[in-house]
């Protein structure tokens, strides 16, 4: 074949029919299902447990289980296009459903059978929900230093101690919990299932907190609670690589989400630009509005590029996956959060007002540089890869 019979060059970016139809539905539930309810549930505290079942019923609730067992088998590339267009509605809520799919997708890698036949249908249909349950009071970026305890005592363990800021506490059915089996260290750490309802599993008080209003955010209290060693995820010892992977494909899903709720807040401010005047003019007369939309929409395309390349290296488990998943969940979330707060800025006083939906977004988008490895930590990985190669 020679060079002149080429039609034309195939985009590396062009999404299949089926993904395109994948990110319709998810941004269709968006419209529908959260955005005019969001300022609503953030303003109550209101965590929308039946929207979830909704979204669960669409295979929402195990993006990448695998059907066997309830999930819908799509790849992590898939899940960022899910996520993205989810957070266009609520980022809180999208937030939560990447966490309870983090922990159905640990569950479903390294359980065995009867774990994932126990546990995966339910959580795949969100009739049940899941908590991730890693940090502590005294063990938030030096996760391996964690001190809840796992005890052996016959056929089980009695696991004490507390977690600290864990999305769906008190309301979440399942917990995915890390506990010290031995040594210090990461190499001491297992991961166990833990059920709601544990005699001796208490929870405090739900956080007052800045964003993620949606979600309730609760210190998780282990008082010697009892777990079947049945309930262990794979061998002991092996609790802090679980939880590493689990965060892996955790850290796409919330850039995923800080996306898409940038992108909603820019979509706000283009309308608003061509509705409003000032000096006798439409705003998007003036150049210094139109050069802050161009750049704004220029940092979300490249974050996004760099998002597709990591969940890609990550479906086929390029070495260099956790290194590009730290680069887009950093790049990423830098970059929402400051195209949330440029678009208020550009609303003017109105952007301050609830009822616009702007300050919201930029509340909901600021944790996102903090939580599943803040982005020093992520810098902290990415050097560590630069520098090991």
């Amino acid at each position: 074949m020679s060079v002149a019979a080429v039609a034309g060059p195939v985009s590396p970016f062009d999404l299949t029919e089926d993904q395109r139809a994948i990110q319709q539905t998810a941004r269709e539930f968006a419209t529908e299902q959260l955005a005019p309810h969001a300022i609503e549930w953030d303003q109550a505290k209101h965590f929308p447990i039946e929207a979830l079942r909704a979204a669960g019923q669409l295979g929402i609730g195990g993006i990448y289980v695998d059907e066997s067992v309830g999930g819908s088998g799509l790849s992590r590339f898939d899940s960022v296009l899910i996520f993205e267009a989810l957070a266009t509605g609520d980022p809180s809520i999208a937030a939560y459903i990447s966490i309870h799919n983090m922990c159905a997708g640990m569950i479903d890698r390294f359980g065995n059978a009867e774990q994932r036949a126990r546990w995966l249908p339910g959580l795949c249909s969100m009739e049940r929900l899941a908590s991730y349950c890693l940090t502590e009071p005294g063990a938030g970026s030096d996760a391996a230093a964690l001190e809840t305890r796992a005890v052996r005592d016959g056929g089980d363990y009695l696991l004490t101690g507390v977690k600290q800021f864990i999305s769906g506490g008190g309301t979440s059915d399942v917990y995915v919990v890390m506990a010290r089996t031995g040594e210090p260290g990461a190499k001491g750490i297992s991961t166990f299932v833990v059920e709601g309802g544990s005699e001796g599993l208490s929870f405090g008080a739900n956080e007052k907190k800045m964003g993620w209003n949606a979600q309730p955010t609760r210190q998780v209290i282990f008082d010697g609670v009892r777990v079947p060693a049945a309930q262990r995820l794979g061998d002991e010892g092996i609790g802090f690589r679980i939880a590493m992977t689990g965060l892996d494909g955790g850290r796409l899903s919330i850039a995923a989400c800080s996306l898409g709720g940038a992108q909603a807040a820019l979509d706000k401010s283009l309308a608003y630009v061509r509705e409003r005047s000032a000096f006798g003019a439409k705003l998007s007369e003036f150049q210094v509005l139109q050069f802050k939309l161009a750049d704004m929409a220029t940092e979300l395309e490249a974050a996004r590029l760099l998002l597709w390349r990591a969940a890609w290296a990550l479906d086929v488990k390029d070495p260099a996956a956790t290194r590009l998943c730290a680069m887009a969940k950093r790049l990423a979330t830098d970059a929402g959060f400051a195209v949330a707060n440029e678009a208020l800025q550009i609303h003017g006083g109105y952007g301050y007002l609830a009822e616009y939906g702007l300050e919201k977004i930029v509340r909901d988008l600021r944790v996102h540089q903090i939580l599943e490895g803040t982005n020093e930590i992520m810098r902290l990985i990415i050097s560590r890869g630069l520098l090991a190669a």
